[in-house]
């Protein structure tokens, strides 16, 4: 590799380029342009002829060198010549580019580069995910994340614009803050000022959007980075970026409306195509017809209800509350391993057990067929409208636990790939409030937070059940809450709801969860005392800008969608973090280390 000294220097006045790589056309022939980036490729063509395939981020040129050259993959280097027409039988129909060329080229080094890692093209997709993080500065070379990351910036400008059309002001908010319950773990920062005492990174803006709405900002937005120290999967990471908003003297319906405008916008800022009105559905019904609260409806196999099929049967494992099945269409082919597989998985879900029948031409196949009669056979294929080659898939259970293993079945069995089916928009809303009833202390456990607002219809339950007044806990299952999820193809894109911002409900709330005043006081205080100095009725929202990306790029995992991502293990080949620091650092801050576990 020649040192730096071999490179020619470079005119202090010369531009290094007048145009860029894929921007040439045949309406260019004739000029003489330079253009600058990294050698894609480097064809010899006899003695002294060179073809250097040159890329940047808006495509790539050929470039004919008619001397001597030596440059290599990925070197950097300005190349100036006059575009001419690619020879008779030569020219690239998959290029921009592909009817031109740069001939009479100058090649300048501007800096030679190790051999890259790895291809730099979609070949780079079947490389181990951390060498290209370690190398990720040559990876983000590559079209596709060119694209995804253009991508993001134009769904960061198209909410942006969206938010201002809609009065909303960008305000930002701090990243050092107090610990707050929020559900998941926070990340903690020690205070070298205030030994002994840590700050939170952090999980979302929640109380100080809220506050915004107390100083009468009527309008708060930011795209705004929070922390989660929680378990990495495919559209999680411990950082990530959020819409988020909140709305004075607003509605459910005015927040669903607000949102839904700006995320139609920036669906259609990327695809170019308008999404229309955002349909809802019910928590009750996603989880009724779809087995998820984060329904993907670009599907069918919808869980069908079959339970009074069975009414009167003697087969005992149909015994049950609740009956379900889905049809899998063509899946009679499926082998007796595969169906064993299904039923391993039904269990480890949770279900007692899975009932499978293929429907055969002379009936139904099935190693409980004959615990049926005829009527119950028949009742189920028309049912289910079943037809010949068909598989049906039963679970027997409880409502919840029912519908949950139904739900995983079917999106094992049916879930298209993320870029297939277009981009489908659903709100679920009327969640309940609460999600169940703790067996030890008997107090409901929340579905969301302690902060959202009740349905005014279920408010009187709310209240009884806080005074006691209630013969059956369970009966606070029934309230519903002012919250709202936006789901887009079966991933949970954000969530929101109506804030409670009347005293007498929120401690009502608490006395529900077992909240004392002293705790109240010490974990939400500074919200609690603001709401005492005249809060508006208000109502926010939060989605994930990384899961929007993703989905609009066809991308399953966000981390190709963000610049710098952590791997499934939390950890930043790039970087070497998280690591150690020094003791000097450590007694700076008051902090001593326990011995390692064994």
């Amino acid at each position: 590799m020649p040192s730096i000294e071999d490179t020619p220097a470079v005119s202090a006045n010369a531009p290094y380029r007048t145009h860029r790589c894929g921007e040439l056309r045949a309406a260019n022939v004739g000029e003489r342009v330079s253009v600058a980036g990294w050698v894609a490729r480097r064809r010899e063509h006899g003695e002294h002829l060179a073809f250097i395939d040159l890329r940047d981020h808006t495509g790539v040129i050929q470039c004919v060198v008619d001397h001597d050259v030596d440059v290599r993959s990925e070197w950097v280097v300005k190349i100036t010549g006059v575009v001419r027409p690619r020879p008779e039988g030569t020219v690239n129909a998959d290029l921009a580019t592909g009817e031109v060329e740069i001939g009479e080229a100058e090649v300048e080094v501007l800096s030679a580069a190790k051999p890259p890692p790895f291809p730099v093209d979609e070949r780079a997709d079947a490389v181990d995910e951390t060498i290209r993080l370690r190398h990720r500065y040559v990876d983000l070379r590559r079209e596709k994340m060119q694209s995804n990351l253009r991508m993001r910036a134009r769904v960061n400008s198209s909410i942006r614009t969206a938010m201002e059309d809609e009065g909303f002001v960008e305000i930002e908010t701090p990243m050092l803050i107090a610990s707050t319950p929020e559900g998941a773990r926070d990340f903690v920062v020690p205070s070298r000022q205030h030994p002994g005492t840590f700050y939170a990174l952090p999980q979302s803006p929640q109380m100080y959007k809220q506050l915004c709405m107390v100083g009468g900002i009527d309008r708060y937005y930011q795209i705004a980075r929070c922390l989660r120290d929680e378990d990495l999967r495919a559209d999680r990471q411990y950082e990530f970026a959020q819409l988020d908003a909140e709305l004075a003297f607003a509605s459910r319906d005015e927040v669903l409306d607000v949102i839904g405008s700006t995320i139609s916008a920036a669906i259609e800022g990327v695809t170019g195509r308008p999404v229309g009105e955002i349909e809802r559905i019910s928590w009750h019904d996603a989880i009724d017809t779809y087995g998820s609260d984060k329904p993907d409806v670009r599907f069918d196999m919808l869980l069908c209800e079959v339970t009074g099929v069975f009414a009167e049967t003697g087969f005992n494992a149909f015994k049950a509350p609740s009956i379900k099945a889905i049809r899998v269409p063509g899946g009679a082919e499926l082998t007796r391993r595969r169906l064993d597989e299904l039923t391993e998985s039904a269990k480890r879900w949770g279900a007692k057990g899975l009932v499978w029948m293929r429907v055969k031409a002379d009936g139904l196949d099935s190693p409980v067929a004959k615990f049926l009669s005829e009527t119950e056979i028949s009742a189920l294929t028309e049912r289910t409208e079943a037809v010949e080659g068909d598989l049906l898939l039963l679970v027997a259970d409880e409502w919840r636990r029912t519908t949950h293993v139904l739900g995983l079945l079917r999106l094992e069995l049916g879930r298209p790939p993320i870029a297939e089916g277009g981009v489908q928009v659903r709100w679920v809303v009327d969640f309940p409030l609460f999600e169940e009833i703790d067996d030890v202390t008997g107090r409901p456990v929340p579905a969301h937070n302690p902060f959202t607002m009740c349905h005014e219809d279920d408010l009187a339950l709310l209240q009884a059940g806080a005074a006691g007044e209630l013969d059956d806990p369970r009966d606070l299952l029934k309230v519903r809450s002012q919250s709202y999820d936006l789901v887009i193809n079966g991933w949970e894109l954000g969530s929101g709801g109506v804030r409670i911002h009347r005293s007498d409900v929120q401690s009502a709330v608490f006395a529900l969860l077992g909240i004392s005043d002293e705790e109240a006081e010490r974990n939400f205080g500074f919200l609690l005392e603001a709401l005492r100095f005249g809060a508006p009725p208000h109502a926010g929202f939060a989605y994930g800008i990384d899961r929007l990306v993703a989905i609009l790029a066809g991308e399953e995992n966000i981390r190709e969608v963000i610049a710098f991502p952590k791997t499934q293990s939390g950890a930043d080949p790039l970087t070497g973090s998280p690591g150690p620091i020094g003791a000097d650092q450590l007694d700076e801050l008051g902090l001593r280390l326990l011995p390692p576990t064994t």
